[in-house]
């Protein structure tokens, strides 16, 4: 009788466990999303007046990075050292994987503190890619911002160093990182010109360095690569979002938009 009453009452004390997370999480995140609606018009009123943005809900519920161990890991090691959220981190995770049969290195061009870029390291190991990932980054904020970009200035996202990221790359012990320092391509790109690539992840914010990436990166580009451009659709990288869809009805492309901020294209 006393193993039935303390197996019950465990069981009881596990649902009110589950329920508590599930629900706190849903008001954290439901709190989150009404405060960014109803700021938008105050802070983006240029995207709001466009009538291309509004706040989206999608209703679908799968949350698979929730139940992958591996990933939970890598991202309670790097989330710290990174702006791009949990969603756009999963999605790097579970694209990684699908060209890690597709020959070539990986590049990011955009680091700040390298939590991306090491999560792409770690997943990259995971999935015997032998390749280097490259990390590149001026670590001295933004560059080439123009008038499309009205929200951003060169110089912004100055708060890191390569010292931050070299750390970080210590620390988790990766030998298949190599950072490279300088604007891209214009500065640092010649060091791997040589190279073909699988994986490109741009997190530059604006249109012209988007734009001057792709440029390099695409003739380098495996078929059935891919480019993932972070920030599209925010309504505070409208150059992204537009250069991301000039990219649209090319021969050799497929566009795709992801509700979470992703502009991705894959190579034909």
């Amino acid at each position: 009788m006393m193993r039935s009453r303390l197996g019950n009452s465990q069981r009881m004390e596990g649902t009110t466990r589950f329920y508590a997370r599930y629900y706190g999480g849903l008001l954290g995140r439901s709190g989150l999303s009404i405060a960014k609606g109803v700021a938008l018009p105050f802070v983006r009123a240029e995207a709001v007046r466009s009538g291309a943005h509004a706040m989206a809900y999608p209703i679908s519920t799968y949350a698979p990075w929730q139940a992958d161990e591996s990933f939970q890991r890598v991202y309670g090691l790097v989330r710290r050292h990174t702006l791009v959220d949990v969603w756009r981190l999963y999605e790097l995770w579970s694209l990684l994987g699908e060209v890690a049969e597709i020959p070539g290195s990986v590049l990011e061009v955009g680091v700040w503190r390298g939590g991306s870029g090491t999560l792409l390291a770690i997943r990259a190991a995971e999935l015997g890619i032998t390749d280097i990932v490259f990390l590149c980054d001026t670590w001295e904020g933004v560059v080439k911002t123009g008038p499309l970009d009205i929200y951003y200035h060169d110089g912004k996202h100055d708060d890191t160093s390569r010292g931050t990221v070299e750390a970080l790359v210590t620390s988790l012990g990766l030998e298949n990182v190599e950072l490279l320092q300088g604007i891209f391509p214009d500065q640092s790109a010649e060091r791997i010109s040589d190279r073909t690539f699988r994986f490109v992840h741009v997190d530059v914010d604006v249109y012209q360095s988007a734009s001057d990436v792709l440029e390099w990166a695409w003739p380098r580009l495996s078929a059935g690569g891919v480019v993932v451009f972070d920030d599209y659709g925010f309504p505070a990288c409208p150059g992204v979002t537009q250069f991301v869809d000039e990219q649209r009805g090319k021969p050799d492309r497929l566009v795709l938009h992801n509700l979470n901020g992703h502009g991705i294209v894959v190579k034909r």
